[in-house]
């Protein structure tokens, strides 16, 4: 049961570990959607990529989450608005929904004020967001899903946004990095990295650059993301299939404490209320709560009138925040060649895509000016 629904398949890719010292133009550690494409991105450039793995390739942040595919950041729009990042995710989502095919479902996606405080920056949010010439959509609450009435007081709809299978998506760009050319290595944890070369207990890997896209799961590897990224654990269920529709997008309230999909199979799979111990969901401990478990039931239930489907999957993944919201991308002060991409605030699977192709782009001498916004100076200089 603590098996995450996205990777109890029998259908996935599999990779031996590292043979063996290597050269390579780029190394790559973390095997989750940024690491996987970038991979591809320079892989089918021409560059020769090696890709490394503690575990297998999409098991760790990756493979563990909601499933959502949203753009923009997990900042309210209002408060920080930057339409380069808007764009930048709304490209890499178009290129997203290409590539993952039946895997993504064009359905929109919802946010559901839960209180008169969260509609007013929800609509703060349609203005600042309408007003940047991104489409979205307010909806009150008689035009939300007869599920969320009783607690929602209004939407705001986002069009272009979507529902992954999460697990399908990535086990489609593991095959698709790998076809393109790059090297997959898996069950080889790194152990140091001592300037660009990766030392692992396989071997040592040679690199001219190093990208270190691990999000949550770094363990040590770069200390000085310690103080800027914290560690923060998200718990999710999936329920057996539902029979009739409940929700006809991801949604998501409580400023993202709560979130919700139903797949194309009727099931339903929610995540969040780690506001109920906020300081408890900082750690790097990967098993599930009680408590937290109980609060997705009550979630559960509160969207199906008290007669919740029995849980089938109940997981726990762990994501890296930042104190800003915003990811660190870029080559880390003090050691050239090494680039990190790490610290999404929960809001990966699409801006964590985009800042893979757009480090893969830099590698190849076209660096993307809006990744300025993410620079990793801009924390770690404190």
């Amino acid at each position: 049961m603590t098996t995450p629904l996205w990777l109890d398949v029998d259908d996935a890719p599999a990779f031996g570990p590292l043979p063996g010292d290597e050269r390579v133009d780029v190394a790559i550690v973390g095997g989750g959607v940024t690491g996987l494409a970038c991979a591809r991105a320079l892989a089918l450039a021409g560059s020769r990529v090696r890709l490394v793995d503690a575990r297998a390739a999409g098991s760790g942040a990756s493979g563990r989450n909601g499933g959502f595919a949203l753009r923009g950041t997990a900042l309210p729009y209002d408060r920080k608005p930057l339409p380069d990042v808007m764009r930048l995710t709304e490209e890499a989502l178009e290129r997203l929904r290409g590539l993952a095919g039946d895997a993504f479902r064009p359905v929109g996606s919802l946010r559901v004020a839960n209180s008169p405080e969260e509609l007013r920056e929800l609509r703060a949010e349609a203005d600042a967001i309408a007003a940047d010439g991104f489409g979205v959509e307010l909806r009150t609450r008689d035009e939300l899903p007869p599920a969320v009435r009783g607690f929602g007081l209004g939407g705001l709809w986002h069009p272009t946004d979507g529902a992954l299978d999460q697990g399908r998506w990535v086990r489609r760009l593991t095959l698709l990095a790998a076809e393109a050319g790059a090297a997959v290595a898996e069950a080889t944890p790194v152990t140091a990295l001592d300037g660009t070369p990766l030392r692992t207990d396989r071997g040592t890997i040679e690199a001219d650059r190093v990208l270190v896209a691990t999000d949550g799961y770094g363990d040590g590897l770069l200390p000085e993301l310690g103080p800027a990224v914290t560690i923060v654990r998200g718990q999710v269920v999936a329920t057996e299939p539902v029979g009739t529709e409940v929700l006809p997008c991801p949604l998501y309230s409580r400023w993202g404490y709560d979130y919700v999909q139903q797949r194309a199979d009727g099931r339903l799979v929610a995540g969040g209320r780690r506001d109920a111990n906020l300081e408890g969901e900082k750690t790097r401990d990967e098993r599930t709560t009680d408590e937290i478990q109980r609060q997705l039931e009550i979630l559960l239930g509160e969207l199906t009138d008290g007669a919740p489907p029995a849980v089938t999957h109940r997981w726990a993944g762990l994501m890296g925040f930042t104190e800003d919201g915003l990811p660190l991308v870029g080559e880390l002060p003090g050691r050239p060649g090494v680039w990190v991409s790490v610290g999404y605030s929960g809001h990966g699977n699409v801006l964590g895509f985009a800042c893979g192709e757009a480090v893969a782009r830099a590698f190849l001498g076209d660096r993307d000016r809006r990744l300025e916004h993410f620079a990793p100076a801009r924390l770690l200089a404190r």
